[in-house]
């Protein structure tokens, strides 16, 4: 998977600016009754509308690069996701995230740590990340695929299987 590195010493006042705006939005968030229109509203602005129906963020989120994130309909978020999205996140339709569950689309360099290596994370169709579970930088997880509660996924999850460990290695394939 293509990657590409970000020096954040080098930000823009309009990078900067975005960066607080996802801060703002977040905390506010976190601070803000689910299931009404304000809370609503918030997720709909933090995620600049890339969210589709039916589709629930439940608090508390943790989120950094917001416009890095495209979430498909019908998606379930639990509570206490992380989503470091430099490299963009991509979840699709009717996948389910249970609670605790990391997105982590970008890392450090090993040798200069103020450099962000990204490369995207995608999330297929009708996939479901068990609670705790890590999704590491450049993984895609298959469509109908299952990863197990606590897994760490640091490679490709083929669809229809379910995955689980550290690193997640595969444990049965569905029909």
């Amino acid at each position: 998977m293509e990657g590409f590195i970000v020096d954040p010493r080098k930000s823009t006042p309009a990078d900067m600016e975005l960066g607080m705006r996802d801060v703002k939005l977040v905390y506010a968030i976190n601070h803000t009754m689910p299931y009404t229109d304000e809370y609503d509203r918030l997720i709909q602005e933090l995620f600049v509308g890339k969210i589709g129906k039916g589709s629930r963020v439940m608090p508390p989120l943790n989120l950094v690069c917001a416009n890095q994130v495209t979430i498909g309909r019908n998606v379930m978020i639990m509570g206490g996701c992380l989503m470091m999205s430099r490299g963009g996140i991509t979840i699709d339709d009717d996948v389910l995230i249970a609670a605790n569950v990391q997105l982590i689309s970008n890392n450090h360099d090993l040798h200069d740590h103020a450099l962000l290596v990204c490369k995207p994370v995608h999330i297929g169709r009708n996939a479901w990340i068990g609670a705790g579970a890590t999704i590491l930088p450049g993984v895609t997880v298959g469509e109908n695929a299952v990863v197990a509660a606590g897994a760490v996924v640091t490679r490709d999850v083929e669809p229809n299987t379910i995955v689980g460990g550290n690193p997640a290695r595969l444990i049965k394939r569905v029909e």
